[in-house]
């Protein structure tokens, strides 16, 4: 009874005007990112933990030794370390008269991204980040009435000031109250198997080979080529817990433990919720903790759209091999994946053309849970290696994205000197 009272406490929020003002505000209005993020340098380890974390062993990504003999000439990271990966940019004050919203008590989640990529992160690089806000859309929403669109654009840059990526997030806002008051997947069960059910799943995974160092040539390559099936779950606690482990999840609201989390409760107490035992917990715990997922509209709890996000990238470069260079991803994260729930990700050789002097591929790709549903289509378009036209060359970032990544990181060296020289 007592849990059941502060969950209501915890979803009796609805959404503020005044925070909806300062979301278009901040529309346009790009800042250097001063995030600590759980990862800040690419170590051999650090590459091979994130892989690891959704379930990749591509040696590229997880082996020093593999690296060398490559084009790269050395381990490289997987495409989205970019989640995890980032070392706070020093940059100029905010105006004070805008401020960021807090969205107190209003649930978010991820529906969605793009991605550019224009080199690849190594051993021993750092990323820093620049963006901000490029809209806000109100939309109606089945799963809790209203809700609050905002598209994030960050610009990831290594220590050299290169550009690295692009990334742009569809994060939907909902009021928890409204989505645990309409209870739209309420009918929802939670997934079961027999052991022929675990033993289709095991001879997916059985099939799934990364392509390696063996080209894969874009000659050789047609429109309608189907490419190999990858399986993924069924989804548990521990998949969670490892996707942590390699580095995800840990900002902005800085979930820890002890006498940390009693700072970070001083911090952000609305972040913090009693569990059953009257123990203040992160919000964050949707992800692992049913009860709380009930109470804010959900029948179970789900993962993290991100960690879709890397499934398809998986799905893309164990299919092009170690010489092709995956160029853009983007995903919809269209359905909740609950505990218990599986995915075969499938998809096909869409179009092939010559695209800027590039041999480039265009792929569909769509993840389909156990109940038949599409959860996560996506897209993504990859360089491959020609015997005609020789080895990829991967796209430059934009001229003013990258004029604006080096003015941000000399202002960044010139603060961190000023800062050494006052000390």
């Amino acid at each position: 009874m007592a849990e059941q009272t502060e969950f209501e406490k915890a979803t009796d929020f609805q959404f503020k005007e005044t925070d909806i003002e300062r979301a278009h505000a901040l529309i346009g209005r790009y800042s250097p990112s001063p995030a600590r993020e759980h990862l800040t340098y690419a170590t051999h380890d650090a590459m091979r933990n994130f892989a690891r974390g959704y379930g990749d062993d591509n040696p590229l990504f997880g082996s020093e030794q593999y690296g060398p003999a490559t084009r790269w000439g050395g381990q490289i990271a997987p495409p989205m370390i970019g989640i995890a990966l980032n070392t706070p940019l020093y940059g100029d004050a905010p105006d004070p008269t805008l401020k960021r919203p807090s969205f107190r008590g209003i649930h978010v989640f991820v529906s969605g991204s793009s991605w550019e990529w224009f080199r690849p992160v190594e051993a021993g690089d750092q990323l820093y980040s620049f963006g901000g806000t490029e809209s806000v859309v109100e939309k109606k929403s089945e799963f809790a009435n209203r809700s609050i669109i905002l598209t994030y654009a960050s610009v990831k840059m290594n220590q050299r000031a290169e550009v690295v990526a692009i990334s742009r997030t569809l994060a939907i806002h909902t009021e928890r109250k409204t989505a645990r008051e309409k209870g739209k997947y309420n009918a929802i069960e939670p997934a079961t198997y027999t052991d022929d059910d675990i033993a289709a799943l095991d001879a997916v995974y059985a099939g799934e080979k990364a392509r390696g160092a063996e080209p894969r040539w874009w000659e050789d390559v047609q429109i309608g080529d189907v490419i190999q099936p990858m399986a993924k779950g069924p989804l548990t606690t521990t998949d969670i817990i490892v996707f942590h482990a390699g580095g995800y999840g840990f900002t902005p609201y800085a979930p820890t433990s002890n006498r940390l989390a009693y700072a970070n409760r001083q911090r952000i107490a609305p972040f913090y919720v009693k569990n059953e035992y009257g123990i203040p917990d992160v919000a964050q715990r949707v992800h692992w903790d049913p009860a709380w997922a009930r109470a804010i509209g959900n029948p179970m709890s789900y993962d993290y759209g991100v960690m879709r996000d890397c499934w398809l990238s998986h799905f893309v470069t164990d299919w092009m091999g170690d010489d092709a260079w995956l160029i853009r991803q983007h995903s919809e994260i269209r359905k909740f994946n609950y505990f218990g729930d599986s995915h075969v990700i499938t998809g096909e050789v869409v179009d092939k053309r010559i695209d800027d002097g590039r041999c480039v591929v265009d792929i569909e790709m769509r993840g389909t849970n156990q109940r038949g549903d599409v959860t996560c289509p996506g897209n993504a378009t990859v360089a491959l290696p020609s015997r005609d036209r020789g080895p990829v060359q991967i796209p430059p970032p934009p001229n003013d994205i990258q004029q604006r990544a080096t003015e941000m990181m000399a202002r960044h060296q010139q603060l961190v000197r000023e800062r050494q020289d006052r000390s």
